[in-house]
């Protein structure tokens, strides 16, 4: 139920569950035995936005976050580098009262303005009032004849919500590979979004970062400039696009705030809820002067855009692909002076499909591995074996004694989240249970079994397809919608129907498997975790598609079981 543990006596944070305190207030939020319309868990992006629309349509609504303050990601994750991958103001809430009085300093804001931001999202709509944190769920069942969901948290306390509603997201369970001796390490050692907010001092120290994803680039371009000596491990090359960081002043921004409205709702008309979309043309309609041209222009925009505005094939056809590897690769390989080093950083031979793994940001990563104090080391066919007390051993017995540490291996991607809460169905069985031969839900909002209970950018929602609060947004709107609905019509509760649950699914598999996802484990294939099923997670059409998908749904309710008062 909690996260992914390393056998053997813990030597670091690994799960939420050492986050719960119990408090001494035990009034509002943290009463015992509450009673409340809804129970939202999660105080990032997804938990806020659902606590506010719910309070506007006079929803008595909690917060329970298992974090010390709101924020969701952005107070988990502070972990030297950190910062986001989507530029504002795609990136904020579309509140008025919320992004008329706050400004940016970049258009790529790292953890700590973020969190400045949400402090300033607090001020404005007073979110704090209604969160309990340190509050750790760890069961909850449905109670039929109440209409109401029994929820338990880790310190004790009991609460009734006529609707339960996850703000977990995609990333909420780290995954930590069971290594051998991994706590008996004697040096520091930290998971990258359970990293302590202290300052870990790396000069002069042997540090190592295991993990290419985005977290483990971050920390590279971190400590890179710092370490005595840093090795980086990795298994896969990060296909990394340029992220194009600027400063933003205050005047610029100002002068553009009343297109906001107008923005926001653009937005939710591409695909993956960025003010750009994919090219209309597909790779082979241009001639290769012309494509190249097109590919420099993409690159030179910066952020996702070498990604979800290239040619419109580029995720369906392999020789389509192969062009943009191509490019990607004669870029990277361009900065990287080692030979060596650039085959495994960027091999002429392509890895995998480009951009069928979410692609990561980065401004100087490359250029690290060209300081004589930063190496790579090509785990893929030499593994991790143990862990000692001075450092890491590979399979082929090779030693490399470490001071510090960074375990940047990510989460059990998507479907953790939800997995870690003991939700129990009307069954009697566990989500987690269930989830083990593979995920099944219905629209990617609420999951057979768990009636009144909804969840936001999660399992078959575009989730890693999309930008965070586009996507939440136009969920947390329908889930609003859902509930005053059967407020009005005197629905006790709805359970989303099996067979409508396994057509969901099914559609998803159908239209995955048109693409050229399935051809690798990736975020978007069930995640690295060797021991979860190998099936696509996310919804692959884009958010406009997906936005007439729901709401059709709800229109007619036909894949629901519905049950009046």
């Amino acid at each position: 139920m909690g996260d992914n543990i390393p056998s053997g006596p813990k030597k670091f944070t690994t799960g939420l569950t050492d986050y719960s305190i119990s408090s001494n207030d035990k009034t509002g939020p943290y009463s015992d035995n509450l009673e409340i319309d809804a129970l939202v868990v999660g105080a990032g992006f997804a938990g806020i936005f659902m606590l506010k629309t719910l309070r506007d349509l006079g929803l008595k609504t909690h917060i329970f976050e298992a974090g010390n303050d709101i924020g969701g990601t952005w107070r988990w994750n502070c972990y030297p580098g950190a910062g986001v991958d989507s530029e504002v103001p795609e990136y904020e809430f579309s509140w008025p009262e919320v992004w008329k009085s706050w400004n940016w300093s970049s258009n790529y804001p790292n953890y700590e303005e973020l969190r400045a931001y949400f402090d300033h999202v607090d001020k404005a709509i007073d979110v704090k009032k209604d969160c309990a944190f340190n509050t750790v769920v760890v069961g909850a069942h449905f109670d039929l004849v109440a209409g109401k969901w029994i929820i338990r948290t880790e310190d004790g306390r009991t609460t009734k919500a006529n609707y339960l509603i996850l703000g977990t997201g995609f990333s909420a369970k780290r995954y930590i590979p069971d290594w051998p001796g991994i706590n008996k390490f004697k040096g520091t050692i930290h998971h990258s979004s359970f990293w302590p907010e202290e300052t870990i001092g790396v000069k002069g120290k042997k540090c190592a970062v295991i993990g290419t994803g985005a977290s483990g680039v971050q920390i590279v371009q971190a400590w890179g400039p710092e370490a005595g000596q840093l090795k980086v491990f990795q298994r896969t090359p990060n296909l990394t696009v340029p992220l194009r960081k600027r400063d933003l002043t205050n005047e610029e921004q100002e002068k553009t705030k009343k297109y906001y409205p107008e923005l926001f709702r653009y937005r939710e008309t591409s695909f993956a809820g960025f003010m750009y979309d994919w090219a209309e043309k597909n790779t082979f309609d241009d001639t290769a002067e012309d494509r190249e041209a097109f590919y420099e222009e993409m690159w030179n925009g910066g952020g996702f855009r070498f990604w979800l505005s290239l040619y419109k094939d580029n995720l369906f056809n392999a020789q389509a692909n192969q062009k943009s590897y191509d490019f990607w690769a004669k870029k990277i390989r361009d900065r990287v002076e080692d030979p060596k080093k650039r085959d495994i950083l960027a091999p002429l031979v392509m890895p995998h499909f480009f951009g069928i793994k979410r692609p990561c940001l980065e401004y100087n990563y490359y250029e690290q591995f060209n300081r004589p104090n930063v190496d790579v080391v090509d785990i893929k066919d030499n593994a991790i074996k143990d862990f000692d007390e001075t450092g890491i051993i590979l399979e082929d017995g090779t030693h490399h004694e470490l001071d510090v540490i960074a375990i940047a291996t990510g989460f059990d991607i998507v479907t953790g989240a939800m997995t870690q809460l003991g939700l129990e169905s009307l069954s009697k069985t566990k989500l987690e249970e269930e989830w083990i031969s593979g995920a099944e839900t219905y629209l990617g909002l609420t999951v057979n079994g768990y009636p009144n209970m909804f969840y936001l950018y999660g399992p078959q929602a575009p989730a890693l397809f999309s930008n965070g609060p586009t996507t939440i947004e136009v969920q947390g709107r329908w889930i609003a919608d859902c509930i005053q609905k059967m407020q009005l019509k005197d629905i006790k509760y709805i359970n989303a129907k099996h067979a409508a649950s396994v057509a969901w699914k099914k559609n998803i598999v159908d239209l995955t498997n048109e693409m050229l996802v399935p051809t690798v484990r990736s975020t978007y294939m069930g995640g690295s975790n060797p021991n979860k099923i190998f099936e696509p997670v996310c919804y692959p059409s884009g958010i406009p598609k997906y936005a007439r998908d729901i709401r059709t749904a709800l229109d007619d309710m036909s894949g629901f079981e519905v049950v009046y008062n």
